[in-house]
C-alpha cells in the first residue's frame, strides 16, 4: 500500500518541482546590482531599493517556454479559429455599443476606424476580459536576466517599466500582465506605454487598466504615430498565382509596386485593385489545401507595427470586418 502511495505521489511532486519557480543564480544576482546601479545613475533611483526588488522576484520558467512557442508560429489555418470565434465577434459588438460614444470621437480625431480599435483590444485580451495573469516585474526580470536571446530588450523595458511605475503612479510590485510583460487591455509593453498612451479622460492619469477612455485613444494614438492613412484600403485577397515566391520573400514592408503583380496575372477579388504604383508586400498565408495570397498595403503594415507578424495584422484585420458586419446587421434590428 504505502509503494502505491509513493507511486501516486512521486509524478504529482515531480510537477510541483518543475511548475515551481527557480531561485536566482548567482550570475544574476550580480546582474541585478549592476542594473540597479545604472538606474541609480541614469534616473536618480534609489540603488538598493532598485537591487532588493529585484531579488524579491520570482524566476518564472513558464515564461521563458511561452516566449519560445508563441501563437504566431502556427499556420494561418490554425492560428485564424483562435480569434474569428462568434463570443469573439459578439464580445466585440457589445464593446462597441457600451462605448460608441467614444468610439466616434476617438476615431474621428485620429482618423482609426473604430472598428480596428476594437479588434485589437479583442485580439489582445477579449475585450480586457484577460489581461495577464503574471507580475509584471517577475516577467520583466525574468526575461532580463534569463533569457539571452532578447536580454537586451527586456532589459531596457525594465528600465522603461521602472520609469513608467514613477511617472503614472502604478504599483510596480502588483501590476500585472502578459508573460513578456505587456499590460492593460491593449496590452503596451512599458516603451509604448510610455510613448504612445493617452490621457483622454483628462485625469492626469494614463490608466490603461481600467479606463476605456485611455485604452481606446491609446490605440488610436499608436496607430496614428505609426502612420495610418485614413480611409485607405487595408488588404486585399488575391486569385495568386504562379512564381510569386520572390515577392513573398520581399518582406512585409510595402516595397513592390502594384502593377508588378498585375504583370504576373495577380488581380484582387475582393475589392478595386489600387493604382499600379501603389507599393504592397505580397503575403502568402498557409490556409490548409492551398494557400492565400494578400496584398499588403500601407495600413495593413502599420497593424503589423503592434505585433511583427502578418498572421496576427490578418486576424485583427479580418476581426474587424466580422465585428463591423454584425454591428451593421445589430443597429439596421433596432
Amino acid at each position: 500500500m504505502q509503494l502505491i502511495t509513493r507511486l501516486l505521489i512521486l509524478p504529482l511532486f515531480t510537477l510541483i518541482l518543475t511548475t515551481q519557480a527557480c531561485a536566482h543564480t548567482q550570475r544574476q544576482t550580480t546582474e541585478f546590482k549592476k542594473f540597479a546601479l545604472e538606474m541609480a545613475s541614469k534616473h536618480n533611483f534609489n540603488a538598493e531599493r532598485v537591487e532588493r526588488l529585484l531579488n524579491s522576484t520570482t524566476f518564472r520558467d513558464d515564461i521563458i517556454s511561452a516566449i519560445t512557442r508563441p501563437a504566431e508560429s502556427k499556420a494561418w489555418h490554425e492560428y485564424r479559429p483562435i480569434f474569428l470565434k462568434p463570443d469573439r465577434i459578439a464580445g466585440g459588438v457589445r464593446f462597441w455599443q457600451e462605448n460608441e460614444a467614444l468610439l466616434t470621437s476617438v476615431s474621428e480625431r485620429y482618423g482609426v476606424p473604430a472598428e480596428i480599435i476594437v479588434a485589437i483590444i479583442g485580439v489582445e485580451t477579449r475585450y480586457g476580459k484577460h489581461t495577464g495573469r503574471y507580475r509584471v516585474i517577475d516577467a520583466l526580470t525574468t526575461l532580463a536576466f534569463g533569457y539571452p536571446k532578447r536580454a537586451k530588450f527586456f532589459r531596457r523595458e525594465l528600465e522603461e517599466f521602472l520609469l513608467l511605475t514613477r511617472e503614472e503612479r502604478v504599483d510596480l510590485e502588483s501590476a500585472m500582465g502578459s508573460y513578456a510583460g505587456a499590460m492593460g487591455k491593449p496590452q503596451f509593453i512599458s516603451s509604448s506605454y510610455r510613448e504612445y498612451a493617452v490621457d483622454y479622460d483628462a485625469d492626469g492619469r494614463r490608466d490603461l487598466w481600467n479606463s476605456n477612455a485611455d485604452i481606446i485613444a491609446s490605440v488610436a494614438s499608436y496607430f496614428k504615430t505609426h502612420g495610418w492613412k485614413p480611409n485607405q484600403p487595408i488588404t486585399l485577397l488575391t486569385n495568386g498565382g504562379e512564381d510569386l515566391q520572390s515577392f513573398v520573400e520581399a518582406g512585409m514592408k510595402p516595397s513592390i509596386q502594384v502593377g508588378k503583380l498585375l504583370a504576373k496575372g495577380v488581380r484582387p477579388v475582393n475589392g478595386k485593385s489600387p493604382s499600379p504604383g501603389t507599393l504592397t508586400s505580397l503575403i502568402k498565408l498557409d490556409a490548409g489545401e492551398k494557400p492565400e495570397f494578400w496584398l499588403g498595403l500601407h495600413n495593413f503594415y502599420v497593424i503589423t507595427r503592434y505585433n511583427h507578424s502578418n498572421l496576427y495584422a490578418m486576424a485583427v484585420y479580418q476581426l474587424s470586418q466580422e465585428i463591423h458586419a454584425a454591428k451593421q446587421a445589430a443597429d439596421a434590428a433596432k
